[in-house]
Protein backbone atom coordinates (compact mmCIF):
# COMPACT_ATOMS: atom_id res chain seq x y z
CA UNK A 1 0.00 0.00 0.00
CA UNK A 2 1.41 3.48 -0.81
CA UNK A 3 1.65 5.82 1.55
CA UNK A 4 -1.34 8.34 -0.16
CA UNK A 5 -3.40 5.17 -0.02
CA UNK A 6 -2.46 4.77 3.49
CA UNK A 7 -3.87 7.83 4.86
CA UNK A 8 -6.87 7.79 2.05
CA UNK A 9 -8.83 5.71 4.38
CA UNK A 10 -12.84 4.78 5.02
CA UNK A 11 -13.46 6.23 7.71
CA UNK A 12 -15.30 3.25 9.15
CA UNK A 13 -12.17 1.54 9.18
CA UNK A 14 -11.55 4.13 12.73
CA UNK A 15 -13.81 1.85 14.69
CA UNK A 16 -12.06 -1.47 14.00
CA UNK A 17 -8.86 -2.34 14.47
CA UNK A 18 -5.60 -5.13 14.56
CA UNK A 19 42.63 -13.49 29.15
CA UNK A 20 45.36 -15.40 30.97
CA UNK A 21 43.25 -17.74 33.85
CA UNK A 22 44.97 -16.51 36.40
CA UNK A 23 43.46 -13.52 35.86
CA UNK A 24 40.43 -14.55 34.31
CA UNK A 25 38.76 -16.90 35.67
CA UNK A 26 35.70 -18.92 34.31
CA UNK A 27 32.62 -19.59 36.09
CA UNK A 28 30.17 -22.28 35.69
CA UNK A 29 27.23 -21.60 33.35
CA UNK A 30 26.58 -18.30 31.12
CA UNK A 31 23.54 -16.11 31.96
CA UNK A 32 22.70 -15.10 28.25
CA UNK A 33 19.23 -14.52 27.31
CA UNK A 34 18.11 -14.17 23.90
CA UNK A 35 15.45 -12.05 21.47
CA UNK A 36 14.85 -13.69 17.80
CA UNK A 37 13.89 -11.09 15.31
CA UNK A 38 13.10 -11.25 11.43
CA UNK A 39 16.23 -8.88 10.01
CA UNK A 40 14.72 -5.54 10.08
CA UNK A 41 16.53 -1.73 9.45
CA UNK A 42 15.57 0.53 12.28
CA UNK A 43 12.41 -0.91 12.96
CA UNK A 44 10.61 -1.28 16.31
CA UNK A 45 7.80 -3.82 14.70
CA UNK A 46 9.91 -6.99 14.78
CA UNK A 47 10.91 -8.44 17.63
CA UNK A 48 14.41 -7.55 18.96
CA UNK A 49 17.57 -10.29 17.77
CA UNK A 50 19.81 -9.14 20.69
CA UNK A 51 20.97 -10.99 23.23
CA UNK A 52 21.31 -9.81 26.94
CA UNK A 53 24.79 -10.72 28.96
CA UNK A 54 26.22 -9.97 32.43
CA UNK A 55 29.54 -9.57 33.87
CA UNK A 56 30.15 -13.44 33.69
CA UNK A 57 28.81 -13.88 30.38
CA UNK A 58 30.44 -11.25 28.76
CA UNK A 59 34.46 -12.61 30.84
CA UNK A 60 33.61 -16.05 28.86
CA UNK A 61 32.60 -14.11 25.35
CA UNK A 62 35.97 -12.20 25.92
CA UNK A 63 37.58 -15.22 27.09
CA UNK A 64 36.72 -17.36 23.73
CA UNK A 65 37.66 -14.83 21.41
CA UNK A 66 40.87 -13.93 22.95
CA UNK A 67 41.78 -17.54 22.96
CA UNK A 68 40.70 -18.02 19.30
CA UNK A 69 43.38 -15.28 18.28
CA UNK A 70 46.07 -17.25 20.49
CA UNK A 71 45.27 -20.20 18.88
CA UNK A 72 46.52 -18.59 15.81
CA UNK A 73 49.50 -16.26 16.81
CA UNK A 74 50.56 -18.17 19.45
CA UNK A 75 51.20 -15.92 21.97
CA UNK A 76 50.38 -14.99 25.54
CA UNK A 77 47.09 -13.76 26.41
CA UNK A 78 46.96 -10.56 27.49
CA UNK A 79 49.22 -9.87 24.24
CA UNK A 80 46.09 -10.94 22.01
CA UNK A 81 43.48 -9.26 24.69
CA UNK A 82 46.08 -5.57 23.56
CA UNK A 83 46.12 -6.95 20.09
CA UNK A 84 42.08 -7.02 20.38
CA UNK A 85 41.40 -3.87 22.05
CA UNK A 86 43.76 -1.93 19.34
CA UNK A 87 41.33 -3.69 16.63
CA UNK A 88 38.08 -2.81 18.98
CA UNK A 89 37.40 -6.47 19.08
CA UNK A 90 37.34 -7.12 15.38
CA UNK A 91 38.64 -10.79 15.42
CA UNK A 92 38.15 -11.22 11.85
CA UNK A 93 40.07 -7.41 10.85
CA UNK A 94 42.90 -8.63 13.18
CA UNK A 95 43.35 -12.14 11.62
CA UNK A 96 43.16 -10.58 8.06
CA UNK A 97 45.74 -8.03 8.70
CA UNK A 98 48.28 -10.98 10.35
CA UNK A 99 47.51 -13.48 7.38
CA UNK A 100 49.03 -10.97 4.96
CA UNK A 101 52.43 -11.64 6.67
CA UNK A 102 52.09 -14.36 9.25
CA UNK A 103 55.53 -13.71 11.60
CA UNK A 104 54.08 -13.12 15.18
CA UNK A 105 57.08 -11.18 16.02
CA UNK A 106 57.17 -9.01 12.67
CA UNK A 107 53.26 -8.60 13.30
CA UNK A 108 53.38 -7.53 17.22
CA UNK A 109 56.28 -4.82 16.74
CA UNK A 110 54.72 -3.27 13.76
CA UNK A 111 51.10 -3.53 16.53
CA UNK A 112 53.62 -1.93 18.73
CA UNK A 113 52.67 -4.24 21.65
CA UNK A 114 55.84 -5.66 21.82
CA UNK A 115 59.55 -3.06 21.41
CA UNK A 116 61.31 -2.48 18.04
CA UNK A 117 64.79 -2.33 20.17
CA UNK A 118 65.62 -3.42 23.94
CA UNK A 119 68.69 -2.53 25.03
CA UNK A 120 70.81 -4.86 27.59
CA UNK A 121 70.52 -4.69 31.05
CA UNK A 122 73.04 -5.59 33.82
CA UNK A 123 72.52 -8.55 35.91
CA UNK A 124 72.73 -8.53 39.74
CA UNK A 125 70.61 -6.06 42.16
CA UNK A 126 70.86 -2.32 41.01
CA UNK A 127 68.86 0.81 42.45
CA UNK A 128 65.53 1.34 41.88
CA UNK A 129 65.24 4.64 39.45
CA UNK A 130 62.06 5.11 40.91
CA UNK A 131 62.73 4.56 45.15
CA UNK A 132 66.37 4.39 44.69
CA UNK A 133 66.55 1.66 46.97
CA UNK A 134 69.07 -1.28 45.38
CA UNK A 135 67.83 -4.55 45.04
CA UNK A 136 66.02 -6.98 42.18
CA UNK A 137 64.77 -5.32 39.76
CA UNK A 138 62.17 -6.47 37.00
CA UNK A 139 60.31 -5.12 34.05
CA UNK A 140 58.88 -5.29 30.35
CA UNK A 141 60.12 -6.50 27.19
CA UNK A 142 61.66 -2.61 26.70
CA UNK A 143 63.95 -3.57 29.83
CA UNK A 144 62.45 -0.31 31.73
CA UNK A 145 63.16 -1.84 35.35
CA UNK A 146 61.99 -1.51 38.74
CA UNK A 147 61.62 -3.09 41.96
CA UNK A 148 58.37 -5.03 42.66
CA UNK A 149 57.00 -2.35 45.50
CA UNK A 150 57.39 0.33 42.73
CA UNK A 151 55.26 -2.12 40.15
CA UNK A 152 52.89 -2.90 42.38
CA UNK A 153 52.05 0.48 44.02
CA UNK A 154 52.22 1.97 39.99
CA UNK A 155 49.60 -0.49 38.98
CA UNK A 156 47.89 -0.64 42.03
CA UNK A 157 47.36 3.63 41.30
CA UNK A 158 46.83 3.00 37.81
CA UNK A 159 43.72 0.36 38.40
CA UNK A 160 42.27 1.61 41.78
CA UNK A 161 42.51 5.64 41.20
CA UNK A 162 42.75 6.56 37.49
CA UNK A 163 40.50 3.07 36.43
CA UNK A 164 42.48 1.81 33.78
CA UNK A 165 42.73 -1.63 32.27
CA UNK A 166 44.96 -0.82 29.57
CA UNK A 167 48.29 0.28 31.46
CA UNK A 168 51.50 1.84 29.79
CA UNK A 169 55.11 1.53 31.22
CA UNK A 170 55.58 3.17 34.03
CA UNK A 171 59.49 4.86 32.13
CA UNK A 172 58.32 8.55 31.12
CA UNK A 173 57.55 8.28 26.93
CA UNK A 174 57.26 4.69 26.93
CA UNK A 175 54.33 3.41 25.03
CA UNK A 176 54.71 0.00 25.51
CA UNK A 177 51.72 -2.09 27.25
CA UNK A 178 51.49 -3.94 30.36
CA UNK A 179 50.24 -7.42 29.57
CA UNK A 180 47.76 -9.35 31.84
CA UNK A 181 49.86 -11.64 33.03
CA UNK A 182 52.73 -9.50 34.31
CA UNK A 183 49.98 -7.55 35.79
CA UNK A 184 49.18 -10.32 38.08
CA UNK A 185 52.87 -11.01 38.74
CA UNK A 186 52.78 -7.93 40.75
CA UNK A 187 49.20 -7.23 42.23
CA UNK A 188 48.13 -9.84 44.99
CA UNK A 189 45.26 -7.64 46.61
CA UNK A 190 42.33 -9.67 45.62
CA UNK A 191 40.03 -6.66 45.51
CA UNK A 192 42.41 -5.30 42.90
CA UNK A 193 42.05 -8.13 40.61
CA UNK A 194 38.69 -8.20 40.90
CA UNK A 195 38.69 -4.63 40.01
CA UNK A 196 41.12 -5.21 37.35
CA UNK A 197 38.84 -7.70 35.93
CA UNK A 198 36.35 -5.24 35.75
CA UNK A 199 38.02 -3.26 34.09
CA UNK A 200 38.89 -5.36 31.66
CA UNK A 201 35.28 -6.43 30.56
CA UNK A 202 34.11 -2.89 30.62
CA UNK A 203 36.97 -2.23 28.56
CA UNK A 204 35.76 -4.85 26.39
CA UNK A 205 32.19 -3.98 25.66
CA UNK A 206 33.10 -0.10 25.69
CA UNK A 207 35.23 -0.87 22.32
CA UNK A 208 33.61 -3.80 21.11
CA UNK A 209 31.37 -2.63 18.11
CA UNK A 210 28.79 -5.33 18.70
CA UNK A 211 28.39 -4.63 22.22
CA UNK A 212 27.04 -1.88 24.14
CA UNK A 213 25.88 -1.42 28.15
CA UNK A 214 22.56 -1.34 29.27
CA UNK A 215 21.24 2.38 29.53
CA UNK A 216 18.63 0.80 32.96
CA UNK A 217 19.10 2.58 36.07
CA UNK A 218 21.75 -0.38 38.25
CA UNK A 219 21.37 -2.64 35.49
CA UNK A 220 24.98 -3.52 34.35
CA UNK A 221 23.99 -5.92 31.83
CA UNK A 222 24.66 -5.00 28.20
CA UNK A 223 23.82 -6.23 24.94
CA UNK A 224 25.16 -8.06 21.83
CA UNK A 225 23.82 -7.93 18.20
CA UNK A 226 25.07 -9.39 15.33
CA UNK A 227 25.46 -6.68 13.39
CA UNK A 228 26.45 -2.93 14.37
CA UNK A 229 23.23 -0.22 13.08
CA UNK A 230 20.54 1.91 14.32
CA UNK A 231 18.27 -0.43 15.88
CA UNK A 232 15.84 -1.52 18.88
CA UNK A 233 17.80 -3.65 21.46
CA UNK A 234 15.75 -4.44 24.40
CA UNK A 235 17.11 -5.66 28.08
CA UNK A 236 15.81 -8.21 30.67
CA UNK A 237 15.59 -5.31 33.01
CA UNK A 238 13.12 -4.18 30.44
CA UNK A 239 15.09 -1.23 28.95
CA UNK A 240 14.75 -0.36 25.53
CA UNK A 241 16.57 1.51 23.94
CA UNK A 242 18.73 2.55 20.42
CA UNK A 243 21.91 0.26 20.00
CA UNK A 244 23.79 3.16 18.55
CA UNK A 245 23.08 5.86 20.69
CA UNK A 246 21.86 4.40 23.54
CA UNK A 247 19.16 6.75 24.16
CA UNK A 248 15.32 5.74 24.51
CA UNK A 249 14.35 4.21 21.30
CA UNK A 250 13.93 7.03 19.16
CA UNK A 251 11.98 5.74 15.74
CA UNK A 252 11.20 7.75 13.41
CA UNK A 253 13.73 10.50 14.21
CA UNK A 254 17.04 9.25 13.35
CA UNK A 255 20.27 9.56 16.21
CA UNK A 256 21.66 12.50 14.07
CA UNK A 257 18.83 14.52 14.43
CA UNK A 258 17.88 13.21 18.02
CA UNK A 259 21.27 14.79 19.04
CA UNK A 260 20.70 17.91 17.52
CA UNK A 261 17.55 18.03 18.93
CA UNK A 262 18.31 16.99 22.67
CA UNK A 263 21.11 19.25 22.78
CA UNK A 264 18.17 22.09 21.40
CA UNK A 265 16.44 21.16 24.16
CA UNK A 266 18.34 21.15 27.07
CA UNK A 267 21.48 23.28 26.53
CA UNK A 268 21.11 27.37 26.17
CA UNK A 269 20.48 26.98 22.62
CA UNK A 270 17.14 28.72 22.82
CA UNK A 271 18.88 31.47 25.47
CA UNK A 272 20.03 32.94 22.41
CA UNK A 273 16.03 33.06 20.63
CA UNK A 274 14.76 34.50 24.05
CA UNK A 275 17.41 37.36 23.55
CA UNK A 276 16.58 38.25 20.38
CA UNK A 277 12.80 38.08 20.44
CA UNK A 278 13.07 39.94 23.65
CA UNK A 279 15.40 42.64 23.12
CA UNK A 280 16.57 44.39 20.30
CA UNK A 281 19.90 46.34 19.14
CA UNK A 282 20.91 49.64 18.72
CA UNK A 283 20.90 49.97 15.04
CA UNK A 284 24.21 52.32 15.55
CA UNK A 285 26.52 50.34 18.36
CA UNK A 286 24.46 47.20 18.29
CA UNK A 287 24.61 47.04 22.03
CA UNK A 288 21.54 44.54 23.02
CA UNK A 289 18.81 46.42 25.02
CA UNK A 290 15.58 45.17 26.66
CA UNK A 291 12.98 47.74 27.22
CA UNK A 292 11.78 48.24 30.53
CA UNK A 293 9.26 50.89 30.16
CA UNK A 294 6.17 51.36 27.95
CA UNK A 295 7.81 54.52 26.59
CA UNK A 296 9.14 53.64 22.49
CA UNK A 297 11.13 56.30 22.68
CA UNK A 298 14.66 54.73 23.30
CA UNK A 299 18.19 55.91 24.33
CA UNK A 300 21.19 53.32 23.72
CA UNK A 301 22.64 53.20 27.46
CA UNK A 302 26.69 52.86 25.84
CA UNK A 303 27.82 56.16 26.79
CA UNK A 304 29.76 56.13 23.85
CA UNK A 305 27.03 56.04 21.35
CA UNK A 306 23.49 57.74 23.36
CA UNK A 307 21.39 57.40 20.27
CA UNK A 308 17.89 57.63 19.80
CA UNK A 309 15.55 55.70 18.18
CA UNK A 310 12.23 54.12 17.74
CA UNK A 311 11.50 50.78 19.32
CA UNK A 312 9.03 50.23 17.42
CA UNK A 313 11.09 50.39 13.72
CA UNK A 314 14.42 50.95 14.92
CA UNK A 315 14.81 54.06 12.63
CA UNK A 316 15.96 57.43 14.17
CA UNK A 317 13.97 59.09 16.40
CA UNK A 318 14.17 62.52 15.21
CA UNK A 319 11.96 61.80 12.21
CA UNK A 320 9.38 60.98 14.36
CA UNK A 321 8.49 64.06 16.34
CA UNK A 322 5.56 64.04 17.93
CA UNK A 323 3.70 61.71 15.22
CA UNK A 324 5.76 58.44 17.02
CA UNK A 325 2.65 56.55 16.29
CA UNK A 326 2.90 56.58 12.75
CA UNK A 327 6.66 54.87 12.04
CA UNK A 328 5.03 52.44 9.90
CA UNK A 329 5.53 54.84 7.31
CA UNK A 330 9.14 55.15 7.90
CA UNK A 331 11.18 52.70 5.53
CA UNK A 332 14.99 53.38 5.90
CA UNK A 333 17.07 50.64 4.79
CA UNK A 334 18.48 49.57 8.02
CA UNK A 335 15.80 49.53 10.26
CA UNK A 336 13.51 47.82 7.94
CA UNK A 337 16.61 45.37 7.95
CA UNK A 338 16.68 45.50 11.89
CA UNK A 339 12.92 44.45 11.74
CA UNK A 340 12.72 41.98 9.53
CA UNK A 341 15.78 40.14 11.20
CA UNK A 342 13.62 40.56 14.67
CA UNK A 343 10.56 38.95 12.78
CA UNK A 344 12.70 36.22 11.64
CA UNK A 345 14.02 35.33 15.40
CA UNK A 346 10.40 35.70 16.71
CA UNK A 347 8.97 33.09 14.26
CA UNK A 348 12.35 31.04 14.74
CA UNK A 349 11.20 30.57 18.29
CA UNK A 350 7.59 30.02 17.88
CA UNK A 351 8.15 27.50 15.34
CA UNK A 352 10.39 25.64 18.07
CA UNK A 353 7.97 26.36 21.20
CA UNK A 354 5.26 24.66 19.00
CA UNK A 355 7.31 21.44 18.21
CA UNK A 356 9.01 21.43 21.55
CA UNK A 357 5.38 21.92 23.33
CA UNK A 358 3.69 18.73 21.71
CA UNK A 359 7.23 17.07 22.29
CA UNK A 360 6.90 17.60 26.03
CA UNK A 361 3.48 17.08 26.25
CA UNK A 362 3.27 13.41 25.30
CA UNK A 363 6.43 13.13 27.11
CA UNK A 364 4.07 13.80 29.95
CA UNK A 365 1.19 11.85 28.99
CA UNK A 366 3.61 8.85 28.75
CA UNK A 367 4.64 9.37 32.76
CA UNK A 368 1.52 10.06 33.86
CA UNK A 369 -0.12 7.29 31.69
CA UNK A 370 2.43 4.52 33.73
CA UNK A 371 0.20 4.55 36.52
CA UNK A 372 -2.44 3.00 33.85
CA UNK A 373 -0.87 -0.52 34.86
CA UNK A 374 -2.01 -0.05 38.19
CA UNK A 375 -5.66 0.83 37.48
CA UNK A 376 -5.47 -2.28 34.65
CA UNK A 377 -4.14 -4.66 37.03
CA UNK A 378 -6.90 -4.04 39.36
CA UNK A 379 -9.23 -3.93 37.18
CA UNK A 380 -8.05 -7.56 35.49
CA UNK A 381 -8.25 -9.15 38.97
CA UNK A 382 -11.52 -8.36 39.16
CA UNK A 383 -12.48 -9.60 35.43
CA UNK A 384 -10.93 -12.66 36.75
CA UNK A 385 -13.19 -13.08 39.93
CA UNK A 386 -15.66 -12.37 37.70
CA UNK A 387 -15.88 -15.10 34.56
CA UNK A 388 -12.43 -14.67 32.43
CA UNK A 389 -9.62 -16.80 33.00
CA UNK A 390 -6.37 -15.11 33.09
CA UNK A 391 -5.48 -15.52 29.59
CA UNK A 392 -9.02 -13.92 28.38
CA UNK A 393 -7.90 -10.60 30.59
CA UNK A 394 -4.13 -9.56 29.25
CA UNK A 395 -5.91 -7.81 26.51
CA UNK A 396 -6.17 -4.70 28.74
CA UNK A 397 -2.29 -5.11 29.68
CA UNK A 398 -1.85 -5.22 26.03
CA UNK A 399 -4.11 -2.08 25.48
CA UNK A 400 -1.82 0.15 28.00
CA UNK A 401 1.83 -1.66 26.04
CA UNK A 402 0.01 -0.01 22.96
CA UNK A 403 -0.48 3.24 24.22
CA UNK A 404 2.66 3.50 25.54
CA UNK A 405 4.39 2.84 22.40
CA UNK A 406 2.13 5.23 20.68
CA UNK A 407 3.05 7.73 23.11
CA UNK A 408 6.65 7.33 22.77
CA UNK A 409 6.59 7.13 18.74
CA UNK A 410 4.52 10.53 18.87
CA UNK A 411 7.08 12.25 20.80
CA UNK A 412 9.69 11.45 18.50
CA UNK A 413 8.08 12.13 15.14
CA UNK A 414 8.03 16.23 16.73
CA UNK A 415 11.53 15.99 17.05
CA UNK A 416 11.20 14.31 13.28
CA UNK A 417 8.86 17.00 12.43
CA UNK A 418 10.95 20.09 13.34
CA UNK A 419 13.88 19.44 11.13
CA UNK A 420 11.55 18.01 8.48
CA UNK A 421 11.20 20.82 5.16
CA UNK A 422 7.82 20.98 3.83
CA UNK A 423 6.70 18.98 0.90
CA UNK A 424 4.50 16.47 -0.39
CA UNK A 425 5.90 14.06 1.74
CA UNK A 426 6.08 16.45 4.84
CA UNK A 427 2.01 16.64 4.06
CA UNK A 428 1.34 12.79 3.98
CA UNK A 429 3.67 12.69 7.36
CA UNK A 430 1.70 15.15 9.36
CA UNK A 431 -1.94 13.99 8.19
CA UNK A 432 -0.49 10.19 9.54
CA UNK A 433 0.93 12.19 12.54
CA UNK A 434 -2.38 13.85 12.91
CA UNK A 435 -4.34 10.02 12.77
CA UNK A 436 -2.36 8.22 15.12
CA UNK A 437 -2.21 11.33 17.71
CA UNK A 438 -6.28 11.57 17.28
CA UNK A 439 -6.55 7.66 18.01
CA UNK A 440 -4.10 7.53 20.71
CA UNK A 441 -5.93 10.29 22.70
CA UNK A 442 -9.51 8.34 22.09
CA UNK A 443 -7.57 4.82 23.29
CA UNK A 444 -6.29 6.92 26.32
CA UNK A 445 -9.44 8.49 27.42
CA UNK A 446 -11.75 5.12 27.13
CA UNK A 447 -8.98 3.20 29.51
CA UNK A 448 -8.93 6.66 32.18
CA UNK A 449 -12.48 6.96 32.15
CA UNK A 450 -14.88 4.06 30.28
CA UNK A 451 -13.48 0.54 32.11
CA UNK A 452 -16.25 0.66 34.02
CA UNK A 453 -19.08 1.67 32.01
CA UNK A 454 -19.36 -1.44 29.67
CA UNK A 455 -20.17 -4.97 30.04
CA UNK A 456 -17.32 -7.77 30.08
CA UNK A 457 -17.85 -8.92 26.42
CA UNK A 458 -18.26 -5.14 25.45
CA UNK A 459 -15.42 -3.73 27.06
CA UNK A 460 -13.12 -6.34 25.65
CA UNK A 461 -14.50 -6.04 22.08
CA UNK A 462 -14.25 -2.29 22.33
CA UNK A 463 -10.83 -1.89 23.97
CA UNK A 464 -9.54 -4.42 21.65
CA UNK A 465 -10.52 -2.85 18.08
CA UNK A 466 -9.19 0.36 19.48
CA UNK A 467 -5.72 -0.63 20.58
CA UNK A 468 -5.67 -2.76 17.20
CA UNK A 469 -6.57 -0.13 15.18
CA UNK A 470 -4.29 2.55 16.90
CA UNK A 471 -1.61 0.01 16.30
CA UNK A 472 -2.08 0.09 12.73
CA UNK A 473 -2.21 3.85 12.65
CA UNK A 474 1.36 3.56 13.89
CA UNK A 475 2.49 1.28 11.60
CA UNK A 476 1.31 2.91 8.53
CA UNK A 477 2.89 6.37 10.27
CA UNK A 478 6.57 4.24 10.70
CA UNK A 479 6.04 2.22 7.49
CA UNK A 480 6.42 5.55 5.52
CA UNK A 481 8.70 7.31 7.59
CA UNK A 482 11.21 4.22 6.75
CA UNK A 483 10.06 4.13 3.46
CA UNK A 484 11.12 7.72 3.28
CA UNK A 485 14.38 7.07 4.45
CA UNK A 486 15.50 4.05 2.20
CA UNK A 487 14.03 6.36 -1.06
CA UNK A 488 16.18 9.46 0.36
CA UNK A 489 12.89 11.57 0.19
CA UNK A 490 13.25 13.04 3.51
CA UNK A 491 15.00 16.84 3.08
CA UNK A 492 16.07 18.01 6.75
CA UNK A 493 16.95 21.60 7.53
CA UNK A 494 19.93 20.96 10.40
Amino acid sequence: MSSEDEIQMDDSDSDQGDLDDECLSDDDGIALESHDQNNSEYRENAVPDNEVLNHDSLEIEMKKTIADVQAVLQTKGGMCRILLHKYKWNKESLLERFYENPDTTTFLIDAQVIPRHTESVPAGDSECDICCIVGPLSGLACNHRACTACWKSYLTNKIVDAGQSEIECMAANCKLLIEDEKVMTYITDPNVIASYRRLIVASYVETNRLLKWCPGVDCGKAVKVSHCEPRLVVCSCGSRFCFSCSNDWHEPVNCRLLKLWMKKCSDDSETSNWINANTKECPKCMITIEKDGGCNHMTCKNTACRFEFCWMCLGPWEPHGSSWYNCNRFDDSVAKTARDAQEVSRANLQRYLFYYNRYMGHQQSLRLEGKLYATVKSKMEQMQTLSMSWIEVQFLRKAVDVLSECRRTLMFTYAFAFYLQRDNNSIIFETNQKDLEMETEQLSGFLERDLDSENLVTLKQKVQDKYRYVEHRRKILLDHCAEGAEQDIWMFNE
